[in-house]
């Protein structure tokens, strides 16, 4: 590879890894600004939940067709790179297929399957676009993707299908160099790969300049495109091909259906019981609940970023399915969009500046909280381990005991669980006397 070249690479790629450095510590920055909250219990399950859930897509394979096509799109993504790390080293050192010199005959074996998996990927990928643009499925309709988030997935799957179409033609250029006999290609011959070869028939008209140049465009475009879409992938909700791994790890292991008590409350309520044991110095709660996404915990924040938006939440949602206005997607989409809005502010400021506006009313409405029926659906169905329960829960709690804002009927059931101990109107000496004979 000229000199030129070589230093125009390790220029592109510099710029390529600070942009994507940047950008994952703006992200990480973002996060943190969440609540704490301590996950460092129980270490040997939760690397059990990255192998199951991150690496193994476990909740997948609930609908096995599905679950393997997406897992040939992950494995291409995963696998394919390591064909990636040799076409750094080729583009940093000026070589040609380093890896193929000491590899040996398992390099051809390795390409081949790093074709194979290419050829996998493109028929998953075109099966996705058909899924979403051609049958419509209806949890890709949803109004919750309008605009932008329904271009951000077909965008990604067709980057996808481009750049493994590029490595077969980069192949197939390559080892028909090989055949005529031309310049460094043959210095390490690889033989024919079981699918790029079929292409040779469409090359077979143009010149062997002709044929060096298609190589090099498609190294280079192969390349750059890979580094282009590392750099969209934090903007985009693919992220998630990221964050699974943290947010497998960081998991909840609490049995499913557990809902965290507020500990001021409970403290209160035992004060009111046993006034002995409240502290003299016994400060009231700063707040209840979460109204902006600075009073969530940086776990629930986490999700929002690792959300895939595949909307398994929403279709699983009775309240949704009902008609009403609930989606958990929307829930999760809606808080990323909010802590965005807020890491920008920091950015532009320096530090936070009220901006009148918080994720409670202005991203996601009483309405919709008020749907939620609390069943755990949405957290059993997401395949990364997401809660939108969380997040509605601390946003309810904030609506009912910062604002008092709640239906009647509930004001009604809150009344009962004060004076009588029980949602409904019955003193409790009388609680019994259904079982009293006539």
């Amino acid at each position: 590879m000229h000199i030129f070249q070589q230093i125009a690479f390790v220029v592109i790629l510099a710029v390529a890894i600070w942009m994507f450095s940047k950008r994952i510590s703006a992200i990480r920055r973002n996060i943190l600004l969440g609540k704490d909250e301590s996950y460092k219990d129980h270490p040997s399950d939760r690397w059990k939940n990255v192998f199951l859930l991150a690496f193994g897509q476990k909740k997948m394979f609930r609908n096995p067709p599905v679950a393997i096509l997406h897992f040939f799109v992950y494995a291409g993504f995963i696998i394919i790179n390591t064909e990636v790390l040799e076409i750094l080293l080729d583009g940093i050192f000026g070589t040609h297929r380093l890896f193929a010199g000491f590899l040996g005959s398992f390099y051809g074996v390795l390409i081949n399957g790093f074709e194979i998996l290419a050829v996998l990927t493109i028929i998953a990928c075109a099966t996705f676009l058909i899924r979403r643009n051609i049958i419509k499925l209806r949890r890709f309709i949803s109004h919750d993707l309008d605009g932008w988030p329904r271009s951000d997935a077909n965008y990604i799957l067709i980057t996808e299908i481009i750049l493994m179409i590029l490595f077969l033609k980069m192949n197939a250029c390559d080892t028909e160099l090989q055949i005529r006999g031309v310049a460094h290609f043959i210095e390490h011959p690889t033989g024919n790969f079981i699918f790029s070869q079929y292409l040779h028939p469409l090359l077979n008209g143009f010149s062997d300049n002709t044929l060096m140049a298609f190589e090099r465009i498609c190294w280079w475009l192969h390349i750059v495109g890979i580094l282009a879409f590392l750099n969209y992938l934090p903007f985009s909700k693919h992220l998630h091909i990221l964050l699974a791994f943290p947010n497998a790890y960081y998991a909840r292991l609490k049995p499913e259906g557990y809902i965290k008590n507020m500990p001021e409350v409970q403290n209160e309520v035992l004060y009111a019981m046993q006034p002995e044991l409240a502290p003299a110095d016994a400060a009231p709660p700063a707040k209840f609940g979460a109204k902006d996404v600075t009073d969530l915990s940086w776990r629930n924040l986490l999700d929002a970023y690792s959300c895939t938006e595949c909307g398994r939440c929403t279709a699983a949602c009775p309240a949704n399915q009902t008609g009403k206005l609930l989606s958990p997607r929307k829930i999760m989409m809606d808080t990323r969009d909010r802590i965005e809005e807020v890491g920008k502010n920091i950015d532009a400021n320096g530090e936070f500046k009220e901006d009148g506006k918080t994720l409670l009313h202005d991203y996601i409405s009483v309405e919709e909280l008020r749907a939620c029926t609390t069943c755990n659906a949405c957290v059993e169905e997401c395949p990364v381990s997401i809660s939108p329960l969380e997040i509605i829960m601390e946003l309810r709690r904030s609506l009912i005991m910062e604002e008092s804002n709640a239906p009647q009927e509930w004001n009604g059931m809150f009344s009962n669980v004060e004076n009588n101990f029980a949602p409904w109107k019955f003193s409790p000496d009388d609680r019994d006397h259904w079982a009293v004979e006539s």
